[in-house]
């Protein structure tokens, strides 16, 4: 059964806003998710976008999706994309949907002379740590992620 990529459009919301939430709850974060699918139809179709989506299909039938947005490298200097989140549903896995996905990514990064592809995963996740490295992916273990959010953020803006 062929794997087919399509970007969302806007009828998508609700879809995109269950993939994102099936995501969380894999990832045992559920109880963290604060955006609404309204946030999401905002930030995807809204009058200026800044993130995009892609939705894997089965015989029609949406199976998973790469949520991403470009990002910038001085040090290679030029625009990358930052995958923030990629996901197919379990019933899904193995069937290519993942690998088509970034794929997909990986071909919009050559057509536009992106300099590189990026993402992040959960030190746990060793299916995923598995199927990143099959397809070549190195890991930054010398770099560790950074952030802040909510008082901290306030604070640091001295509001």
């Amino acid at each position: 059964m062929p794997v087919s990529i399509r970007p969302a459009v806007a009828t998508d919301s609700a879809l995109i806003y269950r993939f994102i939430r099936d995501l969380a709850e894999y990832e045992k974060l559920l109880s963290t998710v604060e955006a609404t699918e309204d946030d999401v139809t905002a930030a995807l179709f809204g009058e200026t976008p800044r993130v995009f989506c892609d939705i894997a299909e089965i015989d029609g039938q949406p199976v998973g999706f790469a949520l991403w947005f470009y990002n910038f490298s001085t040090f290679v200097g030029r625009h990358g994309i930052y995958l923030e989140d990629l996901f197919v549903r379990p019933e899904a896995r193995g069937s290519g949907a993942g690998r088509a996905l970034l794929a997909g990514l990986a071909r919009r990064c050559l057509d536009e002379k992106l300099g590189r592809l990026e993402w992040a995963v959960l030190d746990w996740n060793a299916p995923s740590i598995a199927f990143y490295d099959s397809l070549g992916a190195a890991a930054m273990d010398d770099w560790i992620v950074r952030r802040m959010t909510g008082e901290a953020l306030r604070r640091l803006a001295g509001v």
